[in-house]
């Protein structure tokens, strides 16, 4: 006896419940915001390597005794299940997958996945009905998504010469993230200073990022590296300090600075010479013209002037 087929009619009080008077410009605006409604809540995030369950709930199916139901990703079938008079008969999946055991009865239809690969992002799963032959009828429709958070970034610096490579380093996200620094605190980075590059490991299908940012010295105090994970709306973030001179990197001032401080040394050791010096002849100076000078005095003494010579010629004739 072939299992019985549910029409779109009778689903139809399912899928949506219909105005009865209405515009057709609400009607279009409703359908609109549900449509964007749909497309936000059936999309399933999972997480990479755990289970997840793909909700469908349908309490309708519960009246009827004998149903086939199949789980489909794509065009592949995940799941198989046929009811008899409200019990569960024949079953088969793949990977595990599987349903409640009263899912009839509950009308808790949903598809629990044992495991998610990223291979699986953005993919459709759907639940039908099952008659004979190829004939179906939708029951639900669930998108899958896949994510993996990344690991903490690690920053690292390169110096060469006057400047600085910082090399950013993150592994074991899903899907490639977007990668950006920013530099003290807010700025952006010169155009051509960054270089990023994903890789997706061939084994766990999740990515490996790293992020090159090459910058001056001299205008840098610290720098941040940040990767976003746009499923998971998710940012990390790791900040390096500016690089700061090491004792085996000299300051390329450092000769000047040396030859400067010299120079005054030099020059303020002459200048101090010299002012001894002239100090030194001051002194002789004064010195000698006071010998001279009292040198004079007595010479005066021994020989008197010409006019007091002949007044005391004179006297003494007389």
């Amino acid at each position: 006896m072939d299992s019985p087929v549910l029409s779109k009619g009778d689903l139809k009080g399912v899928w949506q419940t219909r105005p009865r008077r209405a515009t057709p410009v609400l009607l279009l605006l409703l359908s609109f915001l549900c449509v964007c409604a749909c497309l936000e809540e059936d999309c399933v995030l999972a997480t990479v390597g755990r289970p997840v369950s793909l909700p469908c709930f349908h309490n309708e199916l519960s009246a009827l005794k004998n149903v086939s139901i199949e789980w489909r990703r794509e065009d592949e079938v995940v799941l198989a299940s046929t009811w008899e008079e409200d019990r569960n008969v024949e079953e088969w999946s793949v990977n595990g997958a599987t349903l409640a055991s009263d899912a009839l009865l509950t009308g808790n239809l949903s598809l629990m996945l044992l495991t998610v690969d990223p291979i699986e992002n953005e993919v459709d799963y759907s639940l039908v009905t099952v008659a004979g032959g190829n004939q179906t009828s939708l029951l639900c429709s669930v998108c899958l998504r896949s994510t993996a958070s990344f690991s903490s970034p690690l920053v690292h610096e390169e110096a060469h010469g006057e400047q600085t490579t910082y090399i950013c380093s993150s592994a074991g996200g899903f899907p490639e993230p977007t990668v950006y620094w920013v530099i003290n605190g807010a700025e952006e980075p010169p155009e051509g200073s960054v270089t990023t590059q994903a890789a997706s490991d061939p084994d766990s299908h999740l990515y490996n990022v790293t992020s090159h940012l090459t910058l001056s010295n001299a205008s840098v105090s610290n720098v941040t590296c940040v990767v976003e994970n746009r499923f998971m709306n998710k940012s990390l973030t790791s900040t390096s300090q500016g690089v700061q001179p090491n004792s085996e990197a000299k300051d390329p001032s450092e000769p000047l600075w040396i030859f400067s401080l010299a120079l005054c040394v030099a020059v303020g050791t002459m200048v101090i010479a010299a002012v001894v010096y002239q100090i030194h002849l001051d002194r002789k100076s004064k010195r000698l013209k006071k010998e001279y000078e009292n040198s004079n005095r007595g010479h005066k003494r021994q020989f008197p002037n010409e006019g007091e010579a002949e007044v005391l010629k004179i006297e003494t004739d007389v």
